[in-house]
């Protein structure tokens, strides 16, 4: 109990935190209404007030609880044999992607998540798609992308945006797969940082902690997502994504 309990004091007194409630907060508006975006969102800021290995749990435990509103429409809407697929491809490449994690250095993490966000974000707005076939092989190779990704700097979701922003799939049914995708991110990132004792209770407690508003957020944000306004979330989405992204650059840290 005492370690829980200065787990959440040092959670509480970390400097920076009104900023990492803020990005949480946008964060879980734009998840809920979207399906994605959150991590791209919430890790820059993150990168630049906690330690990597600390801003990728923190963000894991947050991610965990935040979409569950959502989670009966996702399971109603979403192809869970490409859900499957993605997490299979995730559950490959997870490992690398956590080696590469271990040896970043701080100031290393932090520009790293600034910049691939920023180059992702350009490909997400320049309409650069994949125009093949959605094949089995295709899916598992996209999850196995985002799997490096998240375990290396906490952002799985960029490679099955682009996959998935230019598929003939309804907008309902594809935000239901990023939401499932995610979710079994999240559940195997937790797995794997207790195994590997790399779980740490200081950034799991400021995670429970920052999830309850995420949760609101989140519930908000699916109450304001409409099929029709689907050019508005995504130009919302990209827009607080670019602020997130420069506003963690290291420089102003």
């Amino acid at each position: 109990m005492s370690e829980l309990w200065l787990a959440g004091a040092g959670a509480l007194s970390l400097p920076g935190l009104g900023w990492l409630v803020a990005a949480v907060i946008v964060a879980g508006l734009v998840r809920g209404f979207s399906g994605f975006g959150s991590a791209l969102i919430i890790m820059p800021i993150a990168s630049s007030v906690l330690e990597p290995v600390a801003a990728i749990i923190m963000l894991t435990v947050v991610e965990l609880f935040g979409p569950l509103p959502n989670l009966p429409r996702a399971l109603r809407d979403g192809h869970r044999r490409d859900v499957a697929r993605l997490a299979l491809g995730a559950l490959i490449a997870l490992p690398l992607g956590l080696f590469v994690l271990t040896r970043l250095p701080v100031d290393v993490f932090g520009w790293t998540i600034s910049l691939v966000v920023l180059v992702l974000l350009v490909l997400l707005i320049s309409g650069w798609r994949y125009r093949g076939t959605l094949s089995p092989r295709i899916v598992v190779g996209t999850g196995a992308v985002g799997g490096f990704l998240s375990g290396s700097i906490g952002i799985p979701g960029p490679p099955v945006i682009m996959l998935y922003m230019a598929s003939a799939l309804p907008v309902a049914v594809i935000r239901a797969n990023f939401i499932l995708y995610l979710l079994s991110v999240d559940l195997m990132m937790i797995a794997a940082f207790a195994i590997l004792g790399l779980f740490s209770l200081k950034a799991a407690m400021l995670g429970l902690m920052l999830a309850a508003p995420y949760l609101i957020a989140n519930y908000l944000g699916g109450l304001m997502f409409s099929s029709s306004a689907e050019r508005i979330y995504r130009t919302v989405a990209y827009v607080i994504i670019a602020a997130s992204a420069l506003v963690g650059l290291p420089i102003f840290g």
